[in-house]
Protein backbone atom coordinates (compact mmCIF):
# COMPACT_ATOMS: atom_id res chain seq x y z
CA UNK A 1 0.00 0.00 0.00
CA UNK A 2 1.52 3.28 -1.26
CA UNK A 3 0.36 6.19 0.86
CA UNK A 4 0.08 9.44 0.54
CA UNK A 5 3.27 10.54 2.73
CA UNK A 6 5.55 8.66 0.22
CA UNK A 7 3.94 10.23 -2.68
CA UNK A 8 4.08 13.40 -1.57
CA UNK A 9 7.94 12.93 -0.52
CA UNK A 10 8.00 11.52 -4.05
CA UNK A 11 6.48 14.13 -6.12
CA UNK A 12 5.56 17.04 -4.19
CA UNK A 13 2.07 18.06 -2.82
CA UNK A 14 0.38 17.60 -5.85
CA UNK A 15 -3.49 16.34 -5.60
CA UNK A 16 -3.10 13.88 -9.19
CA UNK A 17 -0.48 11.11 -7.45
CA UNK A 18 -2.33 11.46 -3.99
CA UNK A 19 -5.66 10.13 -5.73
CA UNK A 20 -3.68 7.55 -7.55
CA UNK A 21 -2.30 6.77 -4.32
CA UNK A 22 -6.16 6.74 -2.65
CA UNK A 23 -6.95 4.22 -6.29
CA UNK A 24 -4.23 1.67 -4.55
CA UNK A 25 -4.57 1.86 -0.75
CA UNK A 26 -9.21 1.81 -1.16
CA UNK A 27 -9.31 -1.18 -4.10
CA UNK A 28 -6.93 -3.91 -2.50
CA UNK A 29 -9.34 -5.69 -1.02
CA UNK A 30 -11.22 -6.62 -3.98
CA UNK A 31 -8.81 -9.59 -4.24
CA UNK A 32 -8.94 -12.89 -2.68
CA UNK A 33 -5.18 -14.53 -2.38
CA UNK A 34 -3.85 -16.81 -0.58
CA UNK A 35 -2.19 -15.21 2.38
CA UNK A 36 1.08 -15.86 4.16
CA UNK A 37 1.68 -15.81 7.57
CA UNK A 38 4.23 -12.96 8.35
CA UNK A 39 8.33 -14.61 8.95
CA UNK A 40 9.91 -10.81 9.03
CA UNK A 41 9.86 -7.54 11.42
CA UNK A 42 11.19 -5.56 9.06
CA UNK A 43 11.67 -4.49 5.64
CA UNK A 44 14.50 -2.11 4.31
CA UNK A 45 16.40 -1.04 1.15
CA UNK A 46 20.30 -1.15 0.55
CA UNK A 47 21.98 0.29 -2.24
CA UNK A 48 24.27 -1.54 -4.53
CA UNK A 49 26.47 -0.63 -7.42
CA UNK A 50 23.64 -0.97 -9.80
CA UNK A 51 20.28 -0.68 -8.03
CA UNK A 52 18.39 -0.93 -4.88
CA UNK A 53 17.69 -4.33 -3.25
CA UNK A 54 15.31 -5.33 -0.56
CA UNK A 55 15.70 -6.97 2.96
CA UNK A 56 13.26 -8.73 5.07
CA UNK A 57 15.31 -8.56 8.35
CA UNK A 58 18.29 -10.05 7.09
CA UNK A 59 17.18 -11.59 4.20
CA UNK A 60 17.50 -10.71 0.48
CA UNK A 61 14.03 -10.77 -1.04
CA UNK A 62 13.48 -13.01 -3.69
CA UNK A 63 11.46 -12.95 -7.00
CA UNK A 64 9.23 -16.05 -7.94
CA UNK A 65 11.50 -16.91 -9.95
CA UNK A 66 14.73 -17.16 -7.23
CA UNK A 67 16.34 -14.42 -8.50
CA UNK A 68 17.56 -11.40 -6.52
CA UNK A 69 15.04 -8.50 -5.66
CA UNK A 70 16.87 -5.77 -7.24
CA UNK A 71 15.31 -2.97 -8.29
CA UNK A 72 16.75 -0.12 -10.57
CA UNK A 73 15.58 3.23 -8.71
CA UNK A 74 15.35 4.30 -5.06
CA UNK A 75 11.74 5.72 -5.19
CA UNK A 76 10.44 2.33 -6.27
CA UNK A 77 12.46 0.42 -3.62
CA UNK A 78 11.16 2.75 -1.39
CA UNK A 79 7.56 1.81 -2.30
CA UNK A 80 7.86 -1.80 -1.90
CA UNK A 81 9.64 -1.70 1.35
CA UNK A 82 6.29 0.21 2.20
CA UNK A 83 3.87 -2.18 0.76
CA UNK A 84 6.02 -5.01 2.62
CA UNK A 85 6.20 -3.23 6.11
CA UNK A 86 2.48 -1.98 5.32
CA UNK A 87 1.74 -5.96 6.44
CA UNK A 88 0.33 -7.19 9.55
CA UNK A 89 0.24 -10.51 10.81
CA UNK A 90 -0.05 -12.12 7.19
CA UNK A 91 1.26 -10.81 3.92
CA UNK A 92 -1.37 -10.23 2.08
CA UNK A 93 0.50 -10.09 -1.30
CA UNK A 94 -2.74 -8.88 -2.90
CA UNK A 95 -1.65 -5.62 -1.54
CA UNK A 96 1.63 -5.46 -2.76
CA UNK A 97 0.63 -4.60 -6.54
CA UNK A 98 4.06 -2.71 -7.03
CA UNK A 99 6.28 -5.69 -5.79
CA UNK A 100 4.21 -8.26 -8.32
CA UNK A 101 5.12 -5.48 -11.45
CA UNK A 102 8.82 -5.88 -10.24
CA UNK A 103 8.68 -9.28 -9.98
CA UNK A 104 7.64 -9.36 -14.20
CA UNK A 105 10.23 -7.00 -14.51
CA UNK A 106 13.10 -9.16 -13.43
CA UNK A 107 11.70 -12.24 -14.29
CA UNK A 108 10.49 -11.90 -17.38
CA UNK A 109 8.78 -14.79 -17.28
CA UNK A 110 8.24 -15.14 -21.43
CA UNK A 111 11.65 -13.47 -22.27
CA UNK A 112 10.39 -10.47 -24.25
CA UNK A 113 12.67 -7.89 -25.56
CA UNK A 114 11.94 -4.11 -25.62
CA UNK A 115 10.94 -4.23 -29.53
CA UNK A 116 8.72 -7.29 -28.37
CA UNK A 117 7.00 -5.69 -25.73
CA UNK A 118 6.33 -2.12 -27.50
CA UNK A 119 5.00 -4.13 -30.46
CA UNK A 120 2.59 -5.36 -28.12
CA UNK A 121 1.58 -2.69 -26.41
CA UNK A 122 0.51 -0.96 -30.40
CA UNK A 123 -1.56 -3.84 -31.22
CA UNK A 124 -3.67 -3.28 -28.11
CA UNK A 125 -4.15 0.12 -30.09
CA UNK A 126 -6.04 -1.79 -33.13
CA UNK A 127 -8.92 -2.36 -30.56
CA UNK A 128 -8.82 0.92 -28.01
CA UNK A 129 -12.25 0.85 -26.34
CA UNK A 130 -12.79 4.38 -27.35
CA UNK A 131 -11.99 3.49 -31.21
CA UNK A 132 -15.12 1.63 -31.10
CA UNK A 133 -18.74 3.14 -31.26
CA UNK A 134 -22.37 1.68 -31.10
CA UNK A 135 -25.04 2.88 -33.57
CA UNK A 136 -28.06 2.71 -30.84
CA UNK A 137 -28.98 3.49 -28.72
CA UNK A 138 -29.10 7.63 -29.75
CA UNK A 139 -28.15 7.90 -26.04
CA UNK A 140 -25.36 5.77 -25.49
CA UNK A 141 -24.63 6.99 -28.58
CA UNK A 142 -24.41 11.00 -27.98
CA UNK A 143 -22.70 10.07 -24.68
CA UNK A 144 -19.49 8.42 -26.49
CA UNK A 145 -19.09 11.36 -28.52
CA UNK A 146 -19.56 13.45 -25.72
CA UNK A 147 -16.92 11.77 -23.45
CA UNK A 148 -14.56 9.88 -25.68
CA UNK A 149 -14.28 12.71 -28.72
CA UNK A 150 -12.34 15.04 -26.70
CA UNK A 151 -9.40 12.35 -25.63
CA UNK A 152 -9.23 11.43 -29.40
CA UNK A 153 -8.56 15.03 -29.82
CA UNK A 154 -6.27 15.18 -27.11
CA UNK A 155 -4.33 12.51 -28.21
CA UNK A 156 -3.96 13.53 -32.05
CA UNK A 157 -2.72 17.54 -30.64
CA UNK A 158 -0.53 15.52 -28.32
CA UNK A 159 1.12 13.05 -30.46
CA UNK A 160 0.55 14.03 -33.91
CA UNK A 161 -1.17 10.97 -34.77
CA UNK A 162 -4.59 10.30 -36.54
CA UNK A 163 -7.18 7.41 -35.24
CA UNK A 164 -10.35 6.41 -36.80
CA UNK A 165 -13.47 5.27 -35.40
CA UNK A 166 -15.32 2.56 -36.06
CA UNK A 167 -19.36 1.36 -35.80
CA UNK A 168 -18.46 -2.04 -37.12
CA UNK A 169 -16.82 -5.47 -36.55
CA UNK A 170 -13.62 -4.23 -38.59
CA UNK A 171 -10.63 -2.83 -37.18
CA UNK A 172 -10.24 0.56 -37.10
CA UNK A 173 -7.03 1.58 -39.57
CA UNK A 174 -4.34 2.72 -38.05
CA UNK A 175 -1.69 4.94 -39.97
CA UNK A 176 1.69 3.46 -40.51
CA UNK A 177 3.07 6.71 -39.66
CA UNK A 178 0.66 7.19 -37.07
CA UNK A 179 2.16 3.45 -35.33
CA UNK A 180 5.87 5.03 -35.96
CA UNK A 181 5.32 7.85 -34.13
CA UNK A 182 4.32 6.38 -31.15
CA UNK A 183 6.73 3.30 -31.52
CA UNK A 184 9.11 6.30 -30.47
CA UNK A 185 7.22 7.51 -28.08
CA UNK A 186 7.14 4.07 -25.95
CA UNK A 187 11.10 3.23 -26.94
CA UNK A 188 11.70 6.58 -24.84
CA UNK A 189 10.45 4.54 -22.06
CA UNK A 190 13.06 1.90 -19.99
CA UNK A 191 12.49 -2.14 -19.59
CA UNK A 192 11.10 -1.30 -16.32
CA UNK A 193 8.35 1.09 -17.05
CA UNK A 194 7.05 -0.12 -20.56
CA UNK A 195 5.98 -3.12 -17.77
CA UNK A 196 3.73 -0.61 -16.04
CA UNK A 197 2.92 0.97 -19.36
CA UNK A 198 1.62 -2.58 -21.17
CA UNK A 199 -0.35 -3.06 -17.27
CA UNK A 200 -2.43 0.28 -17.99
CA UNK A 201 -3.22 -0.46 -21.44
CA UNK A 202 -4.38 -3.83 -21.05
CA UNK A 203 -6.36 -2.62 -17.59
CA UNK A 204 -8.39 -0.61 -19.23
CA UNK A 205 -8.56 -1.47 -22.75
CA UNK A 206 -7.13 1.94 -24.32
CA UNK A 207 -4.06 2.65 -25.55
CA UNK A 208 -5.74 6.40 -25.45
CA UNK A 209 -6.58 6.64 -22.10
CA UNK A 210 -3.71 4.54 -20.67
CA UNK A 211 -1.52 7.41 -22.10
CA UNK A 212 -3.45 10.27 -20.91
CA UNK A 213 -3.29 9.03 -17.64
CA UNK A 214 0.65 8.17 -17.71
CA UNK A 215 0.96 11.89 -19.13
CA UNK A 216 -0.58 13.32 -15.74
CA UNK A 217 -3.49 14.58 -17.86
CA UNK A 218 -6.39 12.59 -17.10
CA UNK A 219 -6.87 10.98 -13.40
CA UNK A 220 -7.56 7.09 -12.83
CA UNK A 221 -10.67 7.32 -11.71
CA UNK A 222 -11.71 9.59 -14.73
CA UNK A 223 -9.61 7.07 -16.87
CA UNK A 224 -11.79 4.00 -15.70
CA UNK A 225 -15.23 5.45 -15.78
CA UNK A 226 -14.68 6.55 -19.30
CA UNK A 227 -12.96 2.94 -20.66
CA UNK A 228 -16.20 1.77 -18.34
CA UNK A 229 -18.41 4.16 -20.53
CA UNK A 230 -20.95 1.12 -21.93
CA UNK A 231 -20.81 -0.93 -18.81
CA UNK A 232 -21.77 1.72 -16.67
CA UNK A 233 -24.42 2.91 -19.55
CA UNK A 234 -26.22 -0.57 -19.23
CA UNK A 235 -26.28 -1.04 -15.37
CA UNK A 236 -28.03 2.42 -15.09
CA UNK A 237 -30.92 1.04 -17.36
CA UNK A 238 -30.67 -2.47 -15.49
CA UNK A 239 -29.18 -2.34 -12.23
CA UNK A 240 -25.85 -4.03 -11.17
CA UNK A 241 -24.91 -7.85 -11.18
CA UNK A 242 -24.71 -8.48 -7.77
CA UNK A 243 -21.35 -7.41 -6.37
CA UNK A 244 -19.56 -8.00 -9.85
CA UNK A 245 -20.10 -4.28 -11.15
CA UNK A 246 -18.16 -3.01 -7.94
CA UNK A 247 -15.92 -4.83 -7.60
CA UNK A 248 -14.77 -4.80 -11.67
CA UNK A 249 -14.82 -1.02 -11.04
CA UNK A 250 -12.35 -1.03 -8.10
CA UNK A 251 -9.58 -3.47 -9.86
CA UNK A 252 -9.62 -1.53 -12.64
CA UNK A 253 -8.80 1.37 -10.51
CA UNK A 254 -6.27 -0.54 -8.65
CA UNK A 255 -4.43 -2.15 -11.24
CA UNK A 256 -4.41 1.76 -13.26
CA UNK A 257 -3.73 3.09 -10.53
CA UNK A 258 0.19 0.65 -9.42
CA UNK A 259 0.84 0.90 -13.30
CA UNK A 260 1.05 4.59 -13.45
CA UNK A 261 2.94 4.69 -10.00
CA UNK A 262 5.61 1.86 -11.77
CA UNK A 263 6.10 3.90 -14.90
CA UNK A 264 6.69 7.00 -13.20
CA UNK A 265 9.15 5.25 -10.21
CA UNK A 266 11.07 3.95 -13.39
CA UNK A 267 11.73 7.39 -15.06
CA UNK A 268 14.39 8.98 -15.38
CA UNK A 269 13.70 12.14 -14.01
CA UNK A 270 11.71 10.37 -11.18
CA UNK A 271 13.92 12.73 -7.73
CA UNK A 272 12.67 11.67 -4.08
CA UNK A 273 13.84 13.73 -1.37
CA UNK A 274 12.49 10.53 1.17
CA UNK A 275 14.76 9.31 3.91
CA UNK A 276 16.07 5.73 3.07
CA UNK A 277 14.81 5.07 6.77
CA UNK A 278 11.71 6.33 6.43
CA UNK A 279 10.70 3.39 4.46
CA UNK A 280 11.83 1.08 7.48
CA UNK A 281 8.94 2.42 9.43
CA UNK A 282 5.30 1.37 9.21
CA UNK A 283 2.82 3.74 7.36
Amino acid sequence: MISSRILTSFYGKTSYFQNVSRCCAENYSTHNFKELKKFYKQCFISKTDDGYEVNLDKHKLKTPFGKLFKVPTEALALAVATEWNAQQSVVKRHTMSLTALCNTAIDNPTGRTKDVVIAGILELLDTDTICYRLEEPPELVELQKDKWNPWLKWFHERYGVSLEVTTGIAVPTVPPNSKEILRQHLNSYNDWALVGYQQAVEAIKSFILATATIDRTLGVENAVELARLETDYQTSLWGDVEWHHGIDRLDLNTRLASAVLFVHANSSDFVTTFSRMSASRPI
